[in-house]
């Protein structure tokens, strides 16, 4: 089964915004050698796809408004790239719930 290029880059963008990881599997906490902890990797990821779907929604009123340099591949493509990245971020949500849940029902 091929995987879709716009996944591929959506993977990758959540690769980059994890940034280093070996400090997390020495068993250092990002906050303690100064970089962003997990809030900060979800607040970017989060405005990461804020700003995928205005690109795609920029490029659609360029194309609805008619001028010469629109093309219906460029929307379709920033569509694709939009839903991809929305469907990675949900992805991600229902993980951390149900990893939320498992730590819930632990016994004490």
């Amino acid at each position: 089964m091929a995987i879709p290029a716009a996944a591929l880059n959506a993977y990758a963008q959540a690769a980059r915004m994890g940034g280093n990881t070996s400090t997390a599997a020495s068993g250092m906490a990002k906050d303690a050698v100064g970089g962003g902890g997990f809030g900060d990797f979800l607040e970017k990821a989060i405005d990461s796809t804020v700003d995928a779907s205005k690109a795609s929604e920029r490029q659609m009123a360029v194309s609805t408004a008619g001028n010469s340099g629109s093309n219906l591949i460029d929307v379709v493509t920033a569509v694709s790239q939009a839903e991809t990245t929305l469907q990675t971020v949900v992805a991600v949500r229902d993980k951390v719930i149900a990893a939320y849940q498992d730590i819930i029902k632990m016994p004490i």
